[in-house]
């Protein structure tokens, strides 16, 4: 489990507060699997619940939103289940099964989890039919749609070159 964590690029979480939004790095005992997440999730305040953003091994990534009760996500690759364990959960929070090796890359989950934030399932769709953008770019532009990407880009460190 410590060489998963290890691979993992980032997970930070977001929430807005108050029309502001704050972003935090989620701390790497919270990545176990998607409960763990929501649970690291649900201590956040916010206006329409906290999102979880991970990205791992500059492969795939998982976004999460939780409010309440509520778990929303979406996982970037189906694939990455095979390897990684917080994939493997997704999949599981999902109801879907391990969909094998042979499987093509797909996302899996919920397109629309960001609809009501500003970022419409379609353009989310074509974020991730890109298949020249690093999860990281993903998550940076969707947190630039949703209005933190300042934030976002310096709590995780990325540099415009």
């Amino acid at each position: 489990m410590s060489e998963q964590i290890d691979a993992v690029d980032f997970a930070v979480a977001a929430y807005r507060e108050q029309g502001r939004w704050s972003v935090q790095e989620i701390t790497h005992h919270h990545l176990d699997d998607v409960e763990t997440l929501a649970e690291a999730l649900r201590r956040l305040p916010g206006e329409g619940g906290a999102l979880g953003m991970v990205a791992v091994d500059e492969d795939w990534f998982l976004l999460l939103r939780v409010a309440g009760t509520s778990v929303r996500l979406l996982l970037s690759d189906v694939t990455a289940a095979d390897d990684w364990d917080l994939a493997d959960s997704a999949l599981e929070h999902l109801g879907l099964p391990d969909l094998g090796d042979d499987d093509e890359q797909v996302p899996a989950g919920d397109l629309g989890l960001l609809a009501d934030l500003g970022m419409h399932e379609l353009d989310l769709g074509v974020l991730l039919d890109d298949v020249d953008l690093y999860p990281d770019e993903i998550l940076s532009d969707v947190a630039r749609r949703l209005g933190f990407g300042e934030l976002f880009d310096d709590v995780v460190g990325m540099v415009d070159v």
